[in-house]
């Protein structure tokens, strides 16, 4: 049995806003889910009615088996660390840890023990003595989430904990979050709109648009077997490139290029003859030059970014434009003529009205 289950949820105001549509997911104790999506796609929403801060208005929610819809936030035993870090200004970094205990009327010495446990793990021995305006940003969130371990609770609920930081600190608490579920071994709930950080913290990922799950998936999942459009180009940074065009005797244009898709359509090539398609291909992918199995394409560059590690590559072929992920010894000239090929195993091909996928050979899960 499932430790969280949530079957076909939905929330809808009082003003008739749908906010969140048949919400159906089951998590096993210990695991690491991430809602991500844009902003309003409902994945902080679902959060709150799983912490009990929302009413859930069709569905249920089942905690070990148990019917919760109607349970209080301190009975479902679940703790919550929000955007805002929240802390009480004028106590100690202390205090604030230990402020759900001394609420609980616990023995003092089993606190102080408890709260040098808790700060020893998020490296805030030194500033017990401190109040949060002394400290750092990402020293007042490691606090925020300290408060909520100590408490030992079922499930942590994290709402966008990171949005607040700067970009190397988000690095730094992201490895830190991590360390901490792995040393808790706390069933973890995280939202937030950061495709990087989904993929670097969960084990599974909710893809959230508009309300609507779009898919759930290990990372490594959906990165190489995307059920759509959407799911494609929010995993992924650079974003995938997608060409549309009509599919003309098996074939599209990219540019000034012809590309065959018939052989990766199969069956439904006649099917597809004359509608639109999606192509879609990863910026990393592609091989410059002219490789074997793969499309090629001529293409003119616009913009190079020199990164470090790699280039990216902005380029045009007719009025398509794409980004591609290159070597940095390999940068090509602004304003240069390149050709580049994109491995047949590569492309996705995607339904134009649906945009569901319909074509892609599966790439395995990795154990």
């Amino acid at each position: 049995m499932s430790y969280l289950t949530l079957k076909d949820i939905n929330k809808i105001y009082p003003n008739g806003y749908h906010a969140v549509h048949n919400f159906n997911l089951e998590i096993d104790r210990g695991e690491f889910i991430v809602f991500v999506g844009p902003s309003g796609c409902g994945k902080s929403t679902t959060l709150r009615m799983i912490a009990g801060l929302e009413d859930i208005s069709n569905g249920e929610f089942l905690i070990n088996g148990v019917r919760a819809n109607e349970m209080g936030p301190r009975e479902r035993e679940v703790a919550m660390v929000f955007q805002s870090y929240a802390l009480y200004p004028q106590m100690t970094v202390f205090d604030n840890i230990a402020f759900g205990l001394t609420l609980q009327g616990v023995d003092e010495e089993v606190i102080e023990e408890k709260v040098k446990k808790t700060a020893a793990i998020l490296g805030l021995t030194d500033y017990l003595d401190r109040l949060p305006r002394a400290l750092s940003g990402g020293q007042r969130q490691r606090v925020a989430i300290g408060r909520a371990i100590i408490r030992r609770v079922g499930v942590f609920l994290m709402d966008e904990p990171l949005s607040n930081l700067d970009a190397k600190q988000r690095v730094t608490m992201r490895s830190e979050i991590a360390q901490i579920h792995r040393e808790t071994g706390a069933t973890t709930i995280y939202v937030t709109h950061d495709q990087t950080e989904a993929m670097t913290l969960a084990d599974r990922i909710v893809v959230m648009k508009d309300g609507y799950v779009q898919q759930v998936g290990t990372p490594y999942d959906l990165y190489h077997n995307p059920v759509n459009v959407f799911v494609a180009g929010f995993i992924g940074e650079p974003p995938m490139n997608f060409i549309r065009a009509a599919v003309k005797g098996g074939k599209i244009p990219f540019g000034s290029n012809t590309l065959d898709v018939a052989a990766r359509l199969g069956e439904r090539a006649k099917e597809y003859e004359g509608r639109e398609i999606v192509f879609g291909f990863r910026p990393e992918a592609i091989e410059l030059g002219q490789a074997a199995g793969a499309y090629h394409v001529t293409a003119g560059v616009e913009l190079t970014e020199m990164l470090g590690d790699n280039t990216n590559v902005y380029i045009t072929a007719g009025e398509d434009k794409a980004i591609l992920k290159v070597d940095p010894h390999d940068t090509p000239e602004i304003d240069s003529e390149i050709v580049f090929s994109i491995p047949f195993g590569e492309v996705y091909l995607f339904d134009g009205e649906t945009e569901n996928i319909i074509a892609r050979e599966p790439v395995q899960s990795v154990k």
